[in-house]
């Protein structure tokens, strides 16, 4: 079935024509991107009158004026329509013009009031025309719902300052009033509650977690080089000792050898066209404009680096895959930003018309493992791989190196009809306890967790055993990393601050491949169960 153009779509994108004064090119936006920029269930019956939130989500621009607001098929004097900034600005109509207009970036919200108005619960329609540069003359017509939701429940926050020990202290009262439960280690911090902005909301205290110490473990890599303690946060008895257990076998041969070979984050925006085409047509045209929307993208960062496009085509649709270095930073939201700079500029530019557009289509995987990760490397690709001789396996880790390989072989077999995203273990295990003591963001050990384990028995009866990460997602500055524990955890392994985030990922790796060593010992040495019966795991 073929989608039907609106009537001045393609027109609208071949011949843009100059309006107005000021020079500004109407571009034609499609309408379903276009009313992304009204946020929806904002339409509010308020003492000072009917209130809507205007909200940027294309690009960097300026609003220079409101010239029409219509209600329910009312016409709205422009004398009794405010407009309200996000720093509590109000402006008349005639203050915002094409000559003085108000800044507009990426995220911001302008709140239309229209005074001595005032309308029922239900449903309203709003027709709304306005001047944005570079966007030229824009109209939008939207229906939003007023609801009579009567009072629900909420959790209760300071405007002023929601981290404030008083904001806290309400929570807490709220928390006893409503569950009974009066917090006794919960508020228990030592560090500034401030410090929690940008982190958490409606904070309330610390959830704390048992911090243990493994190995050390020596690294040899290009970036991290010695021994290095490792702190892990966990609840799971037996598991610092395991992996302790594995590093020592990596010391006893002289260290793991880790490598990162690759280095990308992605954001995958998907465009929507009216067939395959057309949405070929686009994606060709993506690849004739690459470097504009590389220059485009980069902007947006003094650290995003795009360094390639990949593109996915299905049905209508064109997947495209951008991938950038971030530098020390994870860098999921510094390449949506990057991304999402570069589609604008290809919306405005591109001759042809585009359906619809979404910022993520759920190709980049995002907090979740994938076979494109595997293949095309989200995050860091990191390598560690040591070779044991026979008496470290036999006479340390309990195992023949010959039953190491084999279960090695059975284990990826197993791996293969469950459909596992790995082929290891547990390489979630080391990865979840040390992202928790090193701030990353936790949720990414669903990525970062599937590794590619491989295992090669030598002439000489050693082991060779090597574990590469795809999609290790780490960072060293930025997001959790600043926190004041996970600041401690990161000194310890000295990779806190910048420039030290590809030693991190060699650390990671390495702390895997502990982890695979030791549980992969074990059961083949049958001894997993009685493990944890000694360390009370099974009590």
């Amino acid at each position: 079935m073929v989608i039907p153009t609106p009537d001045s779509g393609i027109l609208k994108r071949v011949y843009a024509n100059l309006v107005g004064s000021g020079g500004f090119v109407s571009l034609d936006i499609p309408d379903k991107v276009l009313k992304r920029l009204y946020t929806y269930g904002s339409l509010q019956d308020t003492d000072r009158g009917v209130e809507f939130e205007i909200k940027n989500r294309l690009q960097d621009a300026k609003f220079a004026g409101v010239s029409r607001v219509v209600i329910n098929g009312n016409e709205i004097d422009p004398d009794r329509v405010r407009l309200e900034t996000a720093d509590g600005e109000t402006f008349r109509l005639d203050e915002v013009t094409e000559s003085d207009p108000i800044s507009f970036p990426v995220g911001r919200t302008v709140v239309v009031v229209v005074e001595e108005l005032s309308i029922p619960t239900g449903d309203h329609d709003i027709h709304v025309e306005f001047l944005a540069e570079p966007f030229g003359e824009l109209s939008l017509d939207i229906s939003d719902t007023i609801r009579d939701e009567g009072e629900l429940p909420s959790i209760p926050r300071d405007e002023e300052d929601n981290y404030s020990q008083e904001a806290i202290q309400m929570r807490h009262e709220y928390l006893e009033e409503e569950t009974g439960v009066d917090l006794e280690h919960v508020p228990e911090y030592s560090f500034d509650s401030q410090r929690g902005e940008g982190n958490i909301e409606n904070f309330i205290g610390v959830a704390q977690m048992p911090l243990g110490l493994a190995g050390p473990v020596k690294v040899n890599g290009e970036h991290a080089d010695g021994y290095y303690p490792i702190p892990l946060a966990t609840t799971e008895g037996t598991l610092v000792a395991s992996y302790s257990r594995g590093m020592k076998a990596i010391n006893m041969a002289g260290g793991a050898t880790a490598t990162v070979v690759d280095d990308r984050m992605n954001r995958a925006p998907v465009f929507v066209f009216e067939d395959a085409r057309n949405a070929r047509d686009f994606r060709d045209w993506v690849f004739d404009h690459y470097d504009t929307m590389k220059e485009k993208a980069e902007e947006t960062s003094s650290v995003a680096e795009l360094v390639e496009i990949e593109d996915y085509m299905t049905n209508n649709l064109a997947h495209l895959r951008f991938s950038f270095r971030t530098g020390d930073a994870a860098g999921q939201n510094m390449v949506g930003k990057a991304t999402f700079a570069a589609c604008n500029w290809a919306l405005q530019e591109y001759p042809g018309y585009v359906e619809n557009f979404y910022l993520e289509g759920n190709f980049a995987t995002d907090k979740k493992a994938s076979k494109v990760n595997d293949m095309m490397t989200r995050g860091k690709r990191v390598t560690a791989e040591v070779t044991l001789d026979e008496e470290t396996c036999i006479h340390h880790l309990g195992a023949e190196p010959e039953s190491l390989d084999h279960h090695s072989k059975i284990g990826t077999l197993g791996s293969f009809m469950s459909g596992a995203n790995t082929n290891g273990a547990h390489p979630a295990n080391g990865l979840a306890a040390l992202f928790i003591a090193t701030g990353q963001d936790e949720a990414n050990v669903a990525e970062s967790s599937a590794a590619i384990l491989n295992t090669t028995l030598l002439a000489d009866n050693s082991l060779h055993i090597s574990v590469t990460i795809p999609s290790l997602i780490v960072a060293t500055y930025g997001g959790g990393t600043g926190m004041a524990t996970q600041q401690e955890c990161l000194a310890m392994l000295d990779c806190n601050g910048t420039g030290n985030v590809n030693k991190l990922a060699e650390i990671a790796a390495t702390v895997v491949l502990a982890g695979e060593l030791s549980l992969g010992a074990a059961i083949s040495a049958s001894d997993w169960v009685t493990s944890h019966e000694s360390l009370g795991r099974n009590r």
